[in-house]
């Protein structure tokens, strides 16, 4: 699913980090080695349709990295 962040996270939470992440080798293959946490959060986001909806989105993110492969979770009303 297609979607821009529209607004500013709140309520974030670390889901996981360092080897209890299952596709670490991944990150590190694509983006490079650091202190990869995997991230949760509520945000306002813009669907491919123009709406713009609050939803849960996961993320993995590394200091001096930032944060990477955002993925809707949940869809509130």
């Amino acid at each position: 699913m297609k979607f821009e962040i529209v607004g500013e996270f709140h309520a974030i939470e670390t889901i996981a980090s360092g080897r209890q992440i299952r596709v670490l080798a991944m990150l590190r293959k694509r983006w490079g080695a650091g202190r990869w946490r995997k991230m949760k959060g509520l945000v306002l986001v813009r669907l491919r349709s123009g709406r713009i909806r609050e939803a849960e989105v996961h993320w993995y993110e590394a200091h001096g990295i930032g944060k990477r492969d955002f993925r809707i979770k949940k869809l509130f009303k």
